[in-house]
């Protein structure tokens, strides 16, 4: 069965793809990440991002309550897209533990599987959710948060003139920690698709050990590559990140 539109976000439609980039956002985020991406894909390549509820168009929903409920609507989402050819799937930050978590869930379905997974600026998932993980975290007031927001671009200025919709923004980067926080990792978890790691030369939220430790989580072979700035990026990494995607073509430049 189809996701609707509302969750399945298809940022370009191109005749006839050879692959779809899949993404799964960060706490706070939303589907809107991923528009600058669309010049640097490859024109074989669509783009499609996966909105999660309580936003945007689905902004009716609950939000999800627990990781193990946002990961079976991230799951059944990304199916959806699987059905209709080879695809890669990335996420960042919290996303890439629920990137990782939804390519798990798909092989034991039997679903088809990424032909990459990428995962972006987050620690491996083996370990849970340490003090290093907790961030943004939910102790923080919301003055913190929407300077966290600020900081790392995550507000367009539209949404800083509004109190309404900051306050909306706050609310939904609260629930996403609040799910992300009852995140457990099942030990043995492995993948069988091949692993691509991105992580920033200047974030302080990753680990030194973060390629073997992300290498012991698949049997598909994996790489590390650091890219210049902190959790985000630089602006211009980000808004040409699928250039650094080995998957699409990319020989990946530090």
């Amino acid at each position: 069965m189809s996701a609707p539109d509302t969750t399945v976000v298809r940022l370009t439609q191109r005749p006839d793809p050879a692959r779809t980039l899949v993404c799964l956002g960060f706490c706070g985020g939303g589907t809107a990440s991923f528009h600058p991406w669309i010049p640097a894909l490859p024109d074989d390549t669509d783009l499609v991002a996966i909105c999660y509820p309580g936003r945007e168009g689905r902004f009716l929903e609950e939000c999800a309550s627990t990781w193990d409920e946002l990961a079976a609507d991230a799951a059944h989402a990304v199916a959806s897209v699987a059905a209709g050819g080879p695809y890669i799937l990335f996420g960042h930050s919290m996303g890439g533990w629920m990137a990782f978590e939804v390519a798990a869930r798909l092989a034991a379905a039997g679903a088809p599987v990424p032909q990459s997974l990428v995962v972006s600026a987050c620690n491996a998932p083996d370990q849970g959710l340490t003090e290093r993980d907790r961030f943004p975290a939910q102790g923080q007031h919301d003055g913190e948060l929407l300077d966290w927001m600020r900081t790392h671009g995550l507000l367009p200025a539209h949404v800083l003139d509004e109190p309404e919709l900051t306050e909306m923004a706050v609310e939904l980067m609260r629930a996403d920690i609040r799910a992300r926080d009852t995140f457990t990792f099942a030990p043995g978890t492995r993948i069988d698709v091949p692993l691509q790691v991105l992580s920033g030369a200047d974030d302080p939220v990753i680990g030194d050990d973060l390629g073997p430790r992300w290498a012991g989580l698949t049997t598909g072979g994996s790489r590390h590559d650091v890219l210049p700035g902190g959790h985000f990026y630089t602006p211009a990494v980000w808004n040409a990140l699928p250039t650094r995607i080995a998957a699409l073509g990319a020989s990946v430049t530090h």
